[in-house]
């Protein structure tokens, strides 16, 4: 088997681990605040662990510290509001919405970057919206609060998959995953006395131990479904190009919707019209690495702290 084969292998491999992520935030019975802020902080003391972690964090100018940080902030608040979507509807509707970060992130990113607007990236937001007009009619109406928290949590996967990309050259990758994954959880923790008043649908107790059921699946999310494919997509990603790494992580959303169907039977929840919608979103997601010519792949640490939106680009 070639390096590239086998790189292949391994790229999807970590997408569909990724996939796994929307089905255990739906097996967790926690609310969305506990369960994300078991998920970093279980990542974040495995990382502790590592003395290269600790080297290369004193080593790290205090500006560009803040500044991964800050970042780690939205990350916080993307998983947040994911996880929120998929309690306030159900796993497959809030991997549809998370399917529109490549839409959001053509839109925010020369903003942020303070290049130009890209005709044929716009033309592409524009395509999704009879998707996204489908799946919102494709939903029961009680699910569609759980389509607007989607679409803000893939606001926040443009946003900081955007800055990550400015920064992330800078420090090394599981300590950039550490700061980014430490500020969150600390930043969860400050807001989780408001969160009773702001999203009474996502709060909940940070210092009540999960029971045995939760415990082994927040182990499975964190480990299995965070860090091993973290390691592992950095490993194949250095014998894969920009578009085979883009096509495969835009695979995800339909990997998270398959599983759902076969694990969790959503299928009985959702209409036809749903799925003809979807297709919409996803089609146009897939067909995003061909807008441009595939550039090399400078840049795949953005995989530490996300599920990978955007690590192509």
């Amino acid at each position: 088997m070639t390096p590239t084969t086998k790189a292949q292998y391994q790229i999807h491999f970590c997408v569909l681990l990724w996939g796994f992520t929307a089905i255990l935030g739906k097996l967790i019975s926690l609310p969305a605040l506990p369960l994300v802020w078991w998920r970093m902080l279980i990542v974040v003391v495995a990382l502790a662990l590592l003395p290269r972690v600790w080297r290369n964090l004193r080593a790290m100018p205090r500006k560009l510290l803040l500044s991964y940080a800050g970042i780690g902030v939205l990350v916080a608040l993307h998983w947040l509001t994911f996880y929120g979507a998929i309690k306030l509807a159900n796993a497959s509707v809030a991997a549809t919405c998370i399917a529109l970060a490549t839409v959001f992130t053509a839109l925010v990113e020369p903003w942020l970057t303070r290049t130009r607007f890209s005709k044929r990236e716009l033309a592409l937001g524009i395509a999704v919206l009879p998707g996204v007009a489908l799946v919102v009619g494709g939903v029961p109406h009680g699910m569609r609060i759980g389509i607007a928290v989607g679409a803000v949590s893939a606001v926040f996967v443009a946003l900081f998959s955007s800055l990550n990309k400015r920064l992330v050259e800078h420090g090394d990758a599981l300590t950039v995953t550490a700061i980014e994954l430490g500020a969150g959880t600390l930043a969860l923790t400050l807001l989780a006395p408001l969160m009773p008043v702001l999203f009474p649908a996502f709060a909940g107790d940070l210092l009540v131990l999960p029971g045995a059921r939760d415990a082994s699946y927040l182990l499975l999310l964190a480990l299995a479904c965070t860090l091993f494919p973290f390691a592992l997509s950095l490993v194949a990603l250095r014998h894969m190009s920009a578009f085979s790494a883009q096509l495969a992580v835009n695979l995800e959303p339909v990997y998270a919707i398959l599983l759902a169907i076969v694990l969790l039977n959503e299928q009985r929840e959702l209409t036809p019209v749903f799925y003809v919608g979807v297709a919409i979103i996803l089609l146009a997601v897939l067909v995003h690495p061909l807008l441009g010519r595939a550039r090399p792949l400078q840049h795949p640490e953005v995989l530490g702290a996300s599920e990978a939106k955007g690590a192509a680009e």
